[in-house]
């Protein structure tokens, strides 16, 4: 690992490499890479010829941690990933156990789970979608974006007591019934989602300038995406249809009606339309389920200690980024023999390279912005 002197000297030692061409950093502690992530980046002037990500700077053996945690305390752990998309990665922990131990959830904690997945996925795109704007050069989206994001953090809040990392999904269900004010509040978000999303579309989505720094930028052919094993928003701005939620359904998502965004472009510009439609279907789904949560238990009644038999068991969701997998090899004791995650971030980040090369510097805030990169996803 570099300090940041280190990396200040080795830039200042080796402007050029043999063939004349500059090198330089970015990152570990850039602003622009949201997170702590290193960007060796070759030029030949202000064209890209290659980029090196080289990562480790935030990983922290979450995977080897797992296996010294029990069935239901490993789960929490991946809040710490993917932050952003922390009830979604519960979500997948949880139904990892729920496969190996044959748990039936109960419908209504389904629905809960669904409309808190769903309300994390408009947060996650809500930040995205402010700092994306900011990166580019418009500050005020960003405030537009935390005026949605913050009525959402604070039903989560009201709803589990934590605003970012949450610890509410279980093996069996949610952790607790849902508050009494909780559907009025979802709700009161969903008429003011409503009323405010078009301002988001009249504040960047037209704009000339913004549409200028995105289209025809970072392009990523349907091959590629394939390739390279993207997914989430990333694949479906190429064209290829990668939405967990429709490819294998998982809870109450085959009983809801919303559609699966496609754009077909390729470029940075079909990535930010593939969110921000996504936003609007997100909120549907929820204004499907809101009204409709059945009476009964939010949990299924299971043993303290869970000791799922002997065998490997997989399951996979669709978080904000895209598929998170889930990987559990047990031996039949109360803790897993080995856990790995699938991470959206890891499979979109290898794609960056690619799709940069030939481009200008200034063009890879944009592209970089249009992966919405996690780096604790990536490094765990």
């Amino acid at each position: 690992m570099y300090t940041e002197t280190q990396i200040l000297k080795e830039t200042s030692t080796s402007l050029l490499n043999g063939e004349g061409e500059l090198v330089i950093n970015v990152g570990p502690q850039h602003p622009a890479t949201h997170g702590v992530l290193h960007l060796v980046i070759t030029l030949n002037g202000e064209t890209i010829k290659k980029i090196e990500p080289h990562l480790g700077y935030i990983h922290r053996s979450i995977e080897k941690m797992c296996e010294s945690l029990t069935y239901r305390q490993f789960i929490y752990v991946t809040s710490r990933m993917d932050y952003l998309s922390a009830h979604i990665n519960n979500h997948a922990c949880a139904m990892a156990v729920e496969k190996a131990m044959q748990i039936e959830v109960p419908q209504r904690a389904q629905y809960i789970r669904v409309i808190l997945d769903e309300l994390t996925r408009i947060a996650s795109h809500e930040l995205w979608w402010g700092a994306l704007a900011m990166d580019v050069g418009a500050f005020t989206p960003f405030f537009y974006a935390f005026r949605e994001r913050e009525t959402i953090t604070d039903i989560m809040e009201e709803t589990c007591g934590a605003r970012l990392t949450m610890n509410y999904m279980v093996p069996g269900g949610v952790m607790a019934d849902i508050h009494p004010n909780f559907q009025q509040r979802v709700k009161d978000f969903i008429k003011l989602f409503k009323k405010n999303v078009d301002e988001y579309d009249d504040l960047v989505t037209g704009n000339v300038i913004f549409q200028n720094r995105l289209k025809n930028v970072g392009y990523l052919s349907p091959e590629d995406a394939i390739s390279y094993g993207c997914s989430g928003p990333v694949a479906r701005g190429s064209g290829v249809k990668s939405d967990i939620r429709k490819i294998a359904p998982y809870d109450i998502y085959n009983q809801v009606q919303f559609d699966e965004v496609l754009e077909t472009a390729g470029d940075s510009f079909a990535r930010y339309l593939v969110r921000v439609k996504e936003m609007r279907q997100s909120i549907s789904i929820i204004e499907q389920l809101i009204d409709n949560i059945p009476e009964g238990e939010f949990q299924a009644k299971t043993k303290a200690v869970l000791k799922p038999p002997k065998g490997e068991f997989y399951t996979r969701v669709e978080t904000a980024r895209g598929e998170l997998g889930v990987y559990i090899v047990s031996e039949g004791g109360t803790t897993p023999y080995r856990i790995k995650f699938r991470s959206p971030g890891f499979s979109n980040l290898s794609a960056l390279d690619h799709i940069s090369r030939g481009s200008k510097i200034g063009d890879l805030m944009a592209t970089m912005g249009t992966l919405d990169l996690v780096i604790p996803d990536i490094d765990r």
